[in-house]
C-alpha cells in the first residue's frame, strides 16, 4: 500500500511543488537587520546561541512563512479577525497546508486501499484542497466582520465616557490613553482598538490615527465618529456637545435598524407557517373526506 502511494503520479506530483516551494524560500531568504537599540542587550546575550544554531534561522523563516505572503499580513489578519495574540499567526499558512496534504495523502491511500476508480479520488482530493484553502479563510473574514460589527455596536457607550472625560478638562489624548487602561479589562475589543489607536497617535499624530481607525472598522458608525472629530479638531466647535449628540444619533440609528429588523420578521415567518401550519392542518382537515371517497 506504501508502495503504491509513493508511486502515485498525483501525490509526487503534490510533494514535488511543496519541496519546490520550500526550496525556493530557502534561496530567497534574506536576513533584514531592523531592529532598533533597545535589542542591543538581549543581541548580546543571545549572539553565542545564535552563532551555535544558525543553520536553523532560515530553516525557520521558510516553515513559518511558507505559501504565504508576509508575517505581517498574516497577523494583522488575525488581530482584525480579533485573536490579539499573533504569535502563532505566523503558523496559520504553514498548518493550513500541511493539513491540505495530509489530507490529499489519506484520500489516495485509501483510495488504493478501498480500490476507488481514479476519478473518485482525484474529485476527493479536489474537494479536500479546495475546502482545506478557502474554509480557514472564510472563517477569519467572518470573524473579521462579527468583530466589526460588535465594535460598531458598543461604540456610542465609548463616545459617551469619551464625551465624560473631555467635559472633565481632559484631551482627546489623554481622554484615549486613559480608556484604554480602563476598558481592556472588561472590554477587550474596545480597549485594544483604543491601545493601538494611542499608539499611533504618538507616531503619526490624532488625523492618521483616526483614519487607520477607521480602516480597521469600516463601519456606518466609526465614520461618523472619525468624521465628527476631525471637523470639530479643525473648525474648533465643542467636542463634548458634538460627542453627545452623535451617541444619541448613533443610538436612534440603531433603533431603526433593530425595529427595521423587527417589521421584516413578520414576512419572513409567514413561509415556515404556510409550508409546517398550514398544510398540515389543511391535509388533516381533508384527508379523512378523501379517505371515504376512495372507500
Amino acid at each position: 500500500m506504501l508502495a503504491n502511494l509513493v508511486t502515485d503520479p498525483i501525490f509526487l506530483l503534490l510533494v514535488i511543488c511543496f519541496v519546490l516551494q520550500v526550496l525556493i524560500l530557502m534561496l530567497s531568504y534574506k536576513k533584514e537587520y531592523t531592529r532598533g537599540l533597545e535589542w542591543l542587550y538581549a543581541e548580546d546575550k543571545t549572539v553565542r546561541h545564535l552563532k551555535k544554531y544558525s543553520w536553523i534561522q532560515p530553516i525557520k523563516h521558510t516553515v513559518r512563512v511558507a505559501f504565504s505572503a508576509t508575517e505581517a499580513e498574516m497577523k494583522r489578519k488575525f488581530v482584525a479577525s480579533g485573536y490579539y495574540d499573533s504569535r502563532y499567526a505566523i503558523y496559520y499558512m504553514p498548518a493550513k497546508y500541511f493539513v491540505l496534504l495530509l489530507g490529499v495523502a489519506l484520500a489516495i491511500w485509501l483510495g488504493h486501499l478501498e480500490s476507488w476508480q481514479l476519478t473518485n479520488t482525484v474529485l476527493i482530493c479536489a474537494l479536500w484542497v479546495v475546502a482545506s484553502l478557502i474554509l480557514p479563510d472564510v472563517y477569519l473574514n467572518l470573524k473579521t466582520r462579527q468583530l466589526q460589527k460588535t465594535v460598531s455596536n458598543k461604540l456610542p457607550y465609548m463616545i459617551d465616557l469619551l464625551a465624560v472625560c473631555v467635559q472633565t478638562g481632559m484631551t482627546i489624548e489623554s481622554s484615549m490613553n486613559y480608556l484604554s487602561n480602563e476598558m481592556k479589562d472588561f472590554d477587550p475589543d474596545l480597549g485594544f482598538l483604543l491601545n493601538r489607536t494611542r499608539e499611533r497617535m504618538q507616531v503619526v499624530g490624532l488625523e492618521q490615527a483616526l483614519d487607520e481607525m477607521f480602516e480597521r472598522v469600516p463601519s456606518n458608525e466609526m465614520r461618523s465618529f472619525v468624521m465628527t472629530l476631525k471637523q470639530s479638531l479643525q473648525y474648533g466647535s465643542s467636542i463634548y456637545e458634538v460627542l453627545t449628540t452623535l451617541s444619541s444619533e448613533i443610538r436612534a440609528v440603531q433603533m431603526l435598524t433593530i425595529e427595521e429588523k423587527i417589521g421584516k420578521l413578520a414576512a419572513k415567518m409567514s413561509v415556515p407557517l404556510i409550508l409546517f401550519i398550514m398544510f398540515p392542518i389543511v391535509i388533516l382537515i381533508a384527508a379523512p373526506g378523501v379517505m371515504r371517497m376512495m372507500n
